[in-house]
């Protein structure tokens, strides 16, 4: 019988390390006296290896939220903004291609300082689709900035 307990337990550690494969990670920061309320006009940088179009989701979800965004290359960025979004964003692959991280930055236009940072990783098992891990790090931002 011991020998039987032992492959068991064995076998629930086995178990228990490929399930710790499913990571969550969500987090957002505000700067102190940051009021996000008070940006109305954004302008969402394109990463200049983007593809995908990551800029533009998180454009369409800024506007979802009653900002007015736009979205395009670092030199378009216009003079009146109150804020520039950046963003980096890694993607892995098993069986598809699938976004893992997603960071946003809400910027201060001329100086570049980080406003508001927010952060989602999420490995193969517990993916989500690309807006829906947009939609996950901005909710985050703005909800932390109540």
């Amino acid at each position: 019988m011991k020998p039987l307990r032992l492959f068991a337990s064995l076998l629930l550690v086995i178990s228990a390390a490929f399930l710790s494969g499913c990571i969550t990670k969500l987090n957002s920061e505000i700067s102190p006296g940051t009021d996000l309320a008070a940006i109305n006009k954004v302008y969402v940088v394109r990463l200049e290896k983007d593809e995908r179009g990551v800029e533009k989701l998180i454009a369409d979800r800024l506007s979802l939220l009653g900002k007015q965004a736009t979205s395009g290359e670092r030199a378009g960025i216009p003079a009146d903004v109150d804020a520039i979004v950046t963003y980096q964003d890694k993607w892995m692959w098993d069986i598809t291609m699938y976004m893992i991280e997603l960071y946003v930055q809400i910027r201060k236009p001329k100086t570049e300082i980080a406003l508001a940072t927010g952060h989602s990783m999420r490995t193969s098992l517990v993916r989500k689709s690309p807006p829906e891990m947009v939609d996950e790090v901005i909710t985050d931002i703005f909800k932390k900035s109540k």
